[in-house]
């Protein structure tokens, strides 16, 4: 099969919906600050009326990592599941027009899209109510083993982990790619999924995953020590190369055991985290695709990283491409 892809992201699709918020907010509305919760249909109708003026914006977080890799320059396509309604209707025009290739088959549940309700208060902190709606339903009939094997890397999100028939889509797409040799990665999205799927995600590990993606907390929760170093360690035993996101600290990579610290690029003002970790991966994953080498496609997961702290939502405001040709024609010989 023909590799004619960078990077296919299987994940769940959700119309992000993005206010500015004071911390009052967060707290008449009993929201946990910082995290991403589950809600259903009443919950969202209820809280998307109390929400000042918002923007309407594919996400979810296969679906950021996979525009931050077609706007650096790549070829990127997206498995996901919506149905056609006024969000559906956002999510696909909005990702073919940013030049990610989506087609989503017929839905025939009577359930709406997911979305997901974002509140970014003043320090930039951004808490998650999602509704995942019919994108946790994704199945085996969804995903298009070509479209799999025509990837040099499969991108799976944990948040998709949480219904078996999605389960069953995730593993059926990275039964395919290791069929095809090709690489399959994992992000481990959010500490609460970490907990809720930790042996589901161990077992992944030794059966298909080469590359994995998470911050400090996902994956000490993955490894149920308070120890980042005995963390990467056990993941290092299992998989070879892993990306740890430090926030401010930058992040840390492992490749077959050793260990590097990656720096954090400057950012003149910080706006709102949303999908700085979604857009990391965007980096590490163009800069994989494209040859390069883990410790410089870190760096430049760093450098996108940092553009979108700068504004709200995950959706590029710079030119990534510009972005990451200046990154390559600037990088030292001496490639680690």
């Amino acid at each position: 099969m023909k590799v004619t892809q960078d990077v296919v992201g299987v994940g769940n699709a959700i119309v992000d919906v993005l206010s500015l918020v004071e911390d009052s907010f967060i707290v008449e509305n009993n929201l946990n600050k910082g995290q991403m919760t589950l809600i259903d249909e009443q919950r969202v109708k209820k809280l998307y009326s109390e929400m000042p003026a918002s923007i309407k914006i594919s996400g979810g977080s296969a679906a950021n990592t996979m525009v931050g890799v077609s706007a650096l320059g790549g070829e990127a396509c997206y498995i996901g599941k919506i149905t056609d309604d006024d969000f559906g209707n956002v999510f696909h025009k909005d990702l073919n027009n940013v030049g990610v290739k989506f087609d989503s088959s017929e839905n025939k549940l009577n359930l709406p899209t997911g979305c997901c309700l974002i509140q970014v208060t003043p320090d930039a902190q951004r808490t998650l109510n999602t509704h995942l709606g019919i994108s946790a339903y994704l199945s085996p009939t969804d995903v298009d083993p070509h479209l799999v094997a025509s990837g040099k890397i499969l991108y799976c999100e944990g948040y998709l982990w949480d219904t078996d028939e999605a389960k069953a889509a995730i593993r059926y797409a990275m039964d395919i790619a290791k069929q095809f040799d090709r690489t399959v990665a994992l992000a481990l999205s959010d500490v609460r999924c970490v907990e809720r799927h930790r042996e589901d995600w161990l077992d992944l590990l030794d059966d298909f995953v080469n590359l994995m993606f998470g911050n400090e907390q996902e994956l000490c929760s993955l490894y149920e020590t308070e120890s980042l170093m005995e963390a990467l360690k056990a993941a290092s035993e299992k998989v070879g190369l892993v990306f740890v996101t430090l926030g401010e600290r930058g992040s840390l990579g492992v490749k077959n055991g050793e260990i590097f610290e990656v720096p954090v690029s400057p950012v003149e003002r910080l706006v709102d985290t949303t999908g700085a970790g979604d857009l990391y991966a965007s980096g590490v994953l163009f800069g994989i695709s494209q040859g390069i080498s883990p410790y410089q496609s870190a760096c430049l997961g760093s450098v996108v990283a940092a553009e979108a702290v700068t504004h709200v939502g995950a959706r590029p405001e710079r030119d990534l491409k510009q972005l990451s040709n200046k990154f390559f024609s600037d990088l030292p010989t001496d490639i680690v």
